[in-house]
Parts: structure tokens; C-alpha cells; sequence
């Protein structure tokens, strides 16, 4: 008993790749900056929160200066390149500030902050679909001083 014919298909699996490869490399692209802008959302965050507990061990108003270098560069002599692309102690890294609060004991507390950072992407579009760049919220840390 003879088959019937069956219709020839050699091509389909590559038309049909080629329609859905943009949108494939588009969504790798995006997943791809969205995972490099968490990592360096958390870099400065744990960065911040190094400085204000290397700070809640000095006095007030001191060591500012190594305070910055250690949000910026992840030392304290301000050596190296800075943890995330674009990062300036100058331009990000607002002095930090000390409240005293209460009374009996008075607690004083150190808050040390990152502001306007703005994610830059590797890619300015994918397929004429723009990756703009994300502007941080402040990104801030604020711990009991010890002295």
C-alpha cells in the first residue's frame, strides 16, 4: 500500500526561527541589563552600608574623606576604579550626616547616602527598541554610632 505524498517542509524551522529570533536577542538584552543594574544597585548598597558602619565607630565629623572612598572604591585609601561605572564621591556621595536623638542616653546616629546615580546601558537599542538609562532613588544607610 503506497503512503501519500507528504507536503515538504524543509524550510519552515528556519523561517520560523528567523521571525522569532528578534525577540529572542531582545528579551536577552533586556534580562541582561536588568540583572547588571540589580548587581550594581546591591554593590553600591553594600558599599553604603560599609561606610556607615566604618563611620559609627569614629567620632563625629571625621574620617569623612575615607568614608567616601570606601562607597566609591570599596577601600579606604581611594585606590582602584570605582565598584559601578560612573560612580564619583564629588558628584554622588553627599556628605554624611550625624543626628543625635533622644535623651538618657543621647544616641547619635550616622547616615551616609548615594544619590542621582544613573545606570548607564551597554546597548542605546536593540532592534530600534531604546534601553534608556535608569536613574537610582538614593540609596542611603544609617547606623548607631558607638562613641
Amino acid at each position: 500500500m503506497d503512503k501519500p505524498p507528504r507536503p515538504r517542509q524543509g524550510g519552515t524551522a528556519i523561517i520560523e526561527f528567523a521571525l522569532v529570533l528578534p525577540l529572542l536577542v531582545l528579551l536577552s538584552m533586556v534580562v541582561v541589563e536588568l540583572g547588571r543594574a540589580m548587581y550594581q544597585y546591591n554593590a553600591l548598597a553594600k558599599s553604603v552600608r560599609d561606610a556607615a558602619r566604618y563611620l559609627s565607630m569614629q567620632a563625629p565629623d571625621t574620617q569623612v574623606a575615607q568614608a567616601k572612598n570606601l562607597v566609591v572604591f570599596g577601600n579606604l585609601a581611594g585606590t582602584g576604579t570605582p565598584l559601578v561605572p560612573g560612580l564619583d564621591a564629588a558628584t554622588h556621595v553627599p556628605d554624611p550626616t550625624w543626628q543625635p536623638a533622644g535623651a538618657d542616653p543621647v544616641i547619635t546616629t550616622v547616615t551616609i547616602r548615594v544619590s542621582n546615580y544613573v545606570f548607564q546601558s551597554m546597548f542605546t537599542n536593540v532592534f530600534g527598541v531604546p534601553f534608556p538609562a535608569m536613574q537610582f532613588s538614593d540609596i542611603r544607610a544609617t547606623m548607631r554610632s558607638h562613641l
